[in-house]
C-alpha cells in the first residue's frame, strides 16, 4: 500500500542572522519567529509524513507551548517522525519539497539541503527533491515578511514478510 501526505509551514521573519532550511544554517539578514528552530522545510516535511501515516501533525507530537521543544533542532524532530512512521509500518518512498520565499535565495545551497534531509531521513539522496519559487511580490511572502514551504510525500507500506 502507498499513502500520500502533504504538509505546509510558514514563519515570519524576526531578529537574527540566519534561517534553518532543511537542517542547514543559511546566512540571512533575519531569523524566523518560532518555538523550535523554525525550519519551514522540515516542518512541512514532518507534517506530510505524519499525515500520510495517519498520525496527526507536528503540533500534536511537538506542541509549541512545550518547553522541551523550545529551540529544538528540527532534524532531531524529523528523526522521531521517521520512527513514528516506521512504527505504523511505513517508510518514505520520496518527498517533493517547495520553498516559497523572496529571500534568501537557495540555488547555491540546494544540493547541500537535499543531502542534509536525506541523511536525517536515512534515505538515498535521490528520494529528496527541492524546488524554490517566489511569491512574485504578492502578499506577506512577496513583501519578504516571512518564508514558507510545502511538502508532498509518498510512503510505502513495509512488507511484513
Amino acid at each position: 500500500m502507498m499513502r500520500i501526505g502533504s504538509g505546509y509551514d510558514v514563519h515570519r521573519f524576526g531578529a537574527g542572522d540566519h534561517v534553518m532550511l532543511g537542517g542547514l544554517r543559511i546566512a540571512h539578514t533575519h531569523g524566523v519567529v518560532a518555538h523550535s528552530d523554525g525550519d519551514v522545510i522540515l516542518h512541512a516535511l514532518m507534517d506530510a509524513m505524519l499525515g500520510a501515516a495517519g498520525a496527526g501533525d507536528i503540533g500534536q507530537h511537538f506542541p509549541p507551548g512545550d518547553a522541551r521543544f523550545s529551540g529544538a533542532d528540527s532534524r532531531d524532530l524529523l528523526r522521531e517522525v521517521v520512527r513514528m512512521v516506521a512504527a505504523r509500518g511505513f517508510t518514505l518512498e520520496n518527498c517533493d519539497l517547495t520553498l516559497v520565499a523572496e529571500v534568501p535565495r537557495i540555488a547555491s545551497h540546494r544540493d547541500a539541503i537535499c543531502e542534509s534531509i536525506a541523511a536525517a531521513l536515512a534515505v538515498d539522496r535521490t528520494r529528496v527533491n527541492l524546488k524554490a519559487t517566489t511569491a512574485e511580490g504578492l502578499g506577506a511572502l512577496g513583501r519578504s515578511e516571512g518564508i514558507a514551504a510545502q511538502a508532498i510525500v509518498l510512503l510505502r507500506e513495509v512488507d511484513s514478510a
